[in-house]
């Protein structure tokens, strides 16, 4: 097994963790650095926009190819299932190949689902189409942040995390604006791939032509045991937490999908444990949990994520409707939140290099859950006005969340530990989104049967006033686990090797 770093902090030192920022890391920016890592922000963003981006077109989608609200909801789900599956090899991927390489080959798929949905006859090649999408956009968030942690030194890191922020925050935010203005102007959901492929297509050549490599590529070999562990425990976690907000149908039942899940997710615990043993190369390293504020860091993103999730799923579809708005017009609403919430990341950035992360996320959550609750209390009568201001508090908060918790998170650890760190905290993040979409479309279509007609406009306003009262409970579970942070105390880092070509 490979030996640790002597330097490396304990998690039973209490002046260890991302408040005191003491993992290895670059004292300057190299030269370069600013165009590889903008380039990875451009093409994170595209990739991860799509999450969202077919929210406003579900109803629309839905009569086109025959399908009801709850096989639509898969075009995300198996979205953030497949997410869910590959992330864990992200960490592999990147320590073995060069960053172009993972770069162009992220880049290709993506865009290849793109074309395959554009041209897709019937809902399951459509179905097909999102989950080889997801299967590029699985690697560029974990790439984007190793690259990030490799190339920026840690009192700098905050801003740079904070674009990473306009990546994890705005695009999924502007998922449900970009579909409804793409359906107002072209009235087709196909619109939607037609406007992404070429996007997609133009981060691929620019990749192709300007990126070089950050990393030196190892040569561990892929435990071919763990691949099937990774695709049952985190998949099946998934999958099971999707089938809450289904009643009966095909697949998997939930008494058998359940348990594959946690015990597929037990042995991929257990063969990682071994790999670190034996070979010192585990698939996904456990040792970064063995930190104590990146674990806490995760906890917190998975609530904030999964409250992310479920509102960009619910939002459009109450909005469309109970309130009986057009898909532009929903989309509209959640604009400006969506552009502070992006606009807002670099600054927070900063004050988070500055003051910490409990200053921040402390209100952000506050601010999370307020929101979630003044959704609770809308009806039919309420002022759009209203809508859009609580939105926007809602989502504000977030950004003060997001990015001092994964910056957190990430800073806690080691060098040798980057790529592991990326990985489990885009796939807690994915079992996150899939739980708050899963637990609040549950919460809302029982709330909604008990009241006599599922489909009435009384029971769909309930089953969303519901939710949303649980969502915004549910956010102020995290407040503990922030405050346990503890205090900042920067720190400065050692110089880092020049970029490879």
């Amino acid at each position: 097994m490979a030996t640790e770093p002597a330097a490396e902090p304990r998690p039973s030192d209490p002046a260890s963790g991302p408040d005191r920022a003491d993992a290895a890391g670059p004292s300057t920016v190299p030269p370069g650095a600013l165009l590889i890592i903008g380039l990875l922000i451009g093409a994170a963003f595209v990739v991860i926009l799509n999450e969202t981006v077919m929210a406003n077109a579900l109803h629309q989608l839905m009569a086109d190819l025959g399908v009801d609200e709850r096989a639509g909801q898969w075009l995300t789900t198996a979205f953030m299932l497949t997410m869910a599956v590959v992330i864990p090899l992200s960490g592999w991927v990147i320590q073995r190949f060069s960053t172009r390489s993972v770069f162009i080959a992220a880049m290709s798929l993506f865009s290849a689902g793109t074309l395959l949905a554009l041209i897709a006859p019937v809902f399951g090649v459509l179905l097909l189409a999102r989950v080889v999408q997801a299967s590029g956009t699985a690697v560029m968030m974990p790439l984007l942040m190793t690259t990030i942690l490799n190339l920026v030194p840690v009192h700098r890191r905050g801003s740079a995390m904070g674009m990473i922020g306009i990546v994890i925050s705005l695009a999924p935010a502007l998922g449900p604006t970009a579909s409804g203005v793409i359906l107002s102007v072209f009235g087709t959901w196909r619109a939607i791939f037609a406007v992404m492929l070429p996007i997609g297509l133009i981060a691929l050549a620019m990749g192709w032509w300007k990126l070089v490599n950050v990393n030196q590529p190892s040569h561990n070999r892929l435990d071919v045991v763990t691949l099937p562990l990774a695709a049952l425990g985190f998949g099946g976690l998934v999958y099971s937490l999707s089938q809450l907000g289904e009643s009966g149908g095909g697949g998997l039942p939930l008494w058998l999908s359940l348990p594959i899940g946690v015990l597929g997710l037990l042995a991929f615990v257990a063969r990682q444990y071994q790999l670190q043993r034996t070979t010192g190369t585990p698939l996904l390293d456990l040792r970064t949990f063995t930190h104590r504020r990146f674990a806490l860091g995760v906890t917190v993103m998975v609530i904030g994520f999964g409250a992310l999730m479920g509102i960009a799923i619910l939002l459009p579809l109450h909005l469309q409707g109970p309130v009986g708005l057009s898909p532009l017009a929903a989309g509209l609403i959640v604009l400006p939140g969506g552009l502070l919430m992006g606009l807002s990341g670099p600054l927070v950035g900063s004050a988070f290099d500055k003051f910490g992360p409990r200053v921040l996320a402390i209100p952000g959550l506050l601010m999370l859950s307020g929101g979630l609750f003044t959704f609770s209390r809308t009806t039919l009568e309420t002022p759009i006005g209203l809508y859009v201001g609580t939105y926007t508090v809602m989502t504000v908060g977030l950004s003060l969340l997001f990015t001092p918790m994964f910056t957190t998170a990430l800073n806690d650890l080691p060098p040798h530990l980057y790529p592991h760190g990326s990985a489990w905290l885009g796939s807690m993040q994915q079992v996150g989104g899939a739980a708050g979409i899963a637990l609040l479309v549950t919460i809302s279509s029982t709330v909604a049967a008990s009241a006599g007609d599922p489909n009435s406009v009384a029971a769909q306003s309930a089953g969303f006033e519901t939710a949303m009262t649980v969502a915004a409970c549910l956010a102020l579970v995290a407040l503990p686990l922030v405050v346990a942070m503890g205090r900042y105390v920067p720190a400065q880092q050692p110089d880092t090797p020049p970029i490879a070509h």
